[in-house]
């Protein structure tokens, strides 16, 4: 049974599926044009020192630089925060591009990561943390790991659908059937991200994820408000100040409608843009188009 992503349905259809009407409540809300009320907070005298950003740099961590005595933190090789840092980027300058080849008005990035959003609209901000994380352990062929849940609490394994097995959808009960293809092609596996997308949302995610405190961040976690509105954006790099122990992070996102994942600029410190320091006397963490609390902080379970 081939499921049509619920978002690209007529208004009437999405309404006559309780599952669908969930997933519209609990996408990214808002226009990419809003901004959240701003908290501003004192630059360190460490981070000012020189422009942090280096055009010629063709992924994450050869495009950002750091200020001196700052290093970043070690991960084992194959982590995830280790494949974060690789992440591919578009050439410096680049616009943010929407699914439908518009581009983003709101100029809230540095970097666009270089990875194709697709043609419908369902690649939103809980879908490009799940798209990372999906497609990190399908680099690794950890295929048993690549599994997420939907809105109603169904979990759908990506091991299971190679299998061909399909999830069937009524109303907001769910059921898997063995209808499609098996195999574990490249299609196969966009065809399941872009269910999960279509079904999955900030909700869900978490729901899904474990509460961290933020004194532990590192790449890979997720800032995420789930719910109507909500939000989500991850960490995709980390460094420390060896004498003086202050963290500094980066962050990525997608945004409504769906659009290309980017590196989010600090607007409130444009000196150390992209880096956002951690500064855990401030509850909140202002990004240019949402505001989070130190406490949505959360990370995958390994």
């Amino acid at each position: 049974m081939e499921i049509s992503p619920i978002v690209n349905q007529e208004p009437g259809t999405r309404l006559r599926y309780a599952l669908s009407f969930i997933l519209l409540m609990t996408a990214c809300a808002g226009s990419p044009e809003k901004h959240p009320v701003v908290t501003s907070v004192a630059v360190s005298s460490l981070l000012q020192d020189r422009q942090h950003v280096n055009p010629g740099g063709s992924m994450v961590e050869t495009r950002f630089t750091l200020s001196q005595g700052f290093e970043r933190i070690p991960f084992p090789e194959g982590s995830f925060p280790g494949y974060l840092r690789n992440l591919p980027l578009k050439p410096h300058g680049s616009d943010v591009k929407l699914y439908d080849g518009r581009t983003k008005t709101a100029k809230v990035h540095e970097a666009v990561i270089d990875r194709d959003p697709g043609s419908k609209n369902i690649q939103q901000c809980a879908d490009a943390v799940i798209r990372l994380r999906a497609e990190y352990l399908y680099s690794l062929k950890e295929y048993d790991g690549i599994h997420f849940n939907l809105t109603n609490g169904f979990r759908v394994d990506y091991s299971k659908w190679m299998q061909g097995y399909r999830v069937a959808v009524d109303g907001n009960k769910t059921w898997w059937v063995k209808s499609g293809q098996s195999g574990n092609t490249e299609a196969i596996f966009k065809q399941y991200l872009e269910f999960i997308f279509s079904y999955a949302g900030t909700l869900s995610l978490a729901k899904e994820l474990k509460k961290i405190v933020v004194d532990s961040l590192q790449p890979g976690d997720v800032f995420i408000q789930g719910g109507s509105p909500g939000h989500a954006v991850i960490v995709v790099d980390a460094a420390v100040n060896g004498v003086t122990g202050e963290k500094i992070f980066m962050l990525a996102q997608s945004f409504m409608p769906a659009q290309e994942i980017h590196i989010l600029k600090n607007s409130n410190e444009p000196a150390i843009s992209p880096w956002y320091r951690m500064n855990t006397s401030v509850p909140l963490l202002d990004t240019p188009e949402w505001t989070f609390k130190a406490t949505d902080l959360k990370r995958f379970e390994d």
